[in-house]
């Protein structure tokens, strides 16, 4: 039986995730579970699958579920360190890395060093900090199995195939609810307009990266680190229908796809099982939705979040850090309704520019010039706000 930590329990991936493993009870069991503020639902999930021990956000909600728990079995943590023991616990054989942002990039490296096995949702971690965890993961012999319907693609259809003969890495966006949006029209564009998705059912800040199209820009880094494979063979193609979710293309014309409805169940059961699969009862009319399958590069002048993630990779460093810390903060006062949808990039280039790029080789580098990002950032969404 595979023991799971899953850092993020109480978010989309999170409860996926455990939808998941309640089907399995003879494969798979929680060991430890990590989440920020719902403390109703973590309670709730350790009523239902028993975990050794948890962690939560803050202090007071710490101790308010002790009380409300003390008949149960389990140690109960809180912070950043609560969240770093339950990645790092003894009897997990898989670590589901599922926290937003920031907040997961020090219980995952935990993970690593523990030697665990990372189900890596939190792509943030790898935009951050992708040279030293990918080392860290060498160093240790674990695997960094990508959740992202995108990078599972890749990871599968890269199977068996040896990386001299990958000509690129097709990774495929939706193009988000603005696909078809006139310019002109984007600048009316309100937090609830941009929260609907065509195609995908996610997290509110996600759902905002999709209609910027960021969340692209943080998955060719993520790509680039993952897979070894320099930028300039990361191509984005628009692909509204969500079907084919990424492709690799070889050397000798090749192109392989991997295809499914999209349903983010689907990579999570393939990386918590991996390399098995697992019988997912999705009762699914194929021919359907396959039936039309239309792809298109993507244009950067229409996109221009995608050429921010090339321009990071170039200049290497702390960039990537900044790029991904940015636009957390104008994606929170767009939410707030502080900010307009078109200045969401505006804000992330312009502390991009304003950035003096360290090398990125600590840790604390790294972090540094996140929190400098995110201050530099409100100081210049404060300005389109006044």
């Amino acid at each position: 039986m595979k023991g799971i930590s899953i850092l993020g329990s109480t978010g989309s991936i999170g409860k996926q995730t455990l939808d998941i493993i309640s089907r399995f009870p003879e494969r798979f069991c929680i060991v430890g579970l990590a989440a920020g503020k719902n403390i109703t639902l973590l309670k709730e999930q350790i009523l239902n699958f028993k975990p050794e021990i948890v962690s939560i956000k803050d202090k007071d909600d710490a101790i308010k579920l002790s009380k409300e728990l003390k008949s149960e079995s389990v140690e109960i943590l809180w912070g950043e360190k609560g969240a770093e023991v339950v990645a790092s616990h003894t009897k997990a054989d898989l670590v589901v890395s599922a926290m937003v942002g920031v907040s997961g990039l020090k219980p995952t490296l935990s993970a690593i060093k523990s030697r665990k096995n990372v189900a890596l949702a939190n792509k943030e971690v790898l935009v951050m900090a992708g040279s030293i965890l990918t080392l860290e993961a060498l160093k240790n012999g674990i695997s960094l199995i990508p959740v992202d319907s995108e990078h599972s693609a890749l990871f599968q259809a890269l199977r068996n195939s040896k990386k001299e003969f990958v000509k690129r890495l097709i990774l495929t966006a939706s193009g988000g609810p603005f696909l078809n949006l006139p310019k002109e029209k984007l600048a009316d564009v309100t937090p609830e307009m941009a929260l609907k998705h065509p195609t995908w059912h996610m997290g509110r800040k996600i759902t905002i990266d999709s209609a910027t199209l960021i969340n692209k820009a943080l998955e060719i880094i993520e790509a680039r680190w993952l897979f070894g494979i320099e930028p300039k063979y990361i191509s984005v193609w628009i692909h509204p229908q969500s079907i084919v979710h990424s492709m690799v293309e070889f050397i000798d014309g090749s192109i392989i796809a991997q295809m499914s409805i999209p349903d983010m169940r689907i990579p999570i059961s393939y990386a918590i099982s991996y390399p098995d699969r697992l019988p997912m009862d999705g009762n699914y009319n194929m021919s359907r939705a396959f039936g039309e399958l239309s792809f298109e590069d993507a244009d950067r002048g229409k996109f221009p979040a995608l050429s921010l993630a090339y321009d990071a990779l170039e200049e290497g460093g702390t960039m990537p850090a900044v790029m991904n810390a940015a636009n957390e903060m104008a994606v929170q006062h767009f939410l707030k309704g502080g900010l307009k949808f078109l200045n969401i990039i505006t804000v992330v280039k312009q502390v991009m520019d304003l950035h003096k790029t360290l090398t990125g080789d600590s840790l604390d580098e790294i972090l540094e010039s996140d929190n400098w990002a995110r201050r530099t950032a409100e100081s210049i969404i404060s300005g389109y706000e006044n």
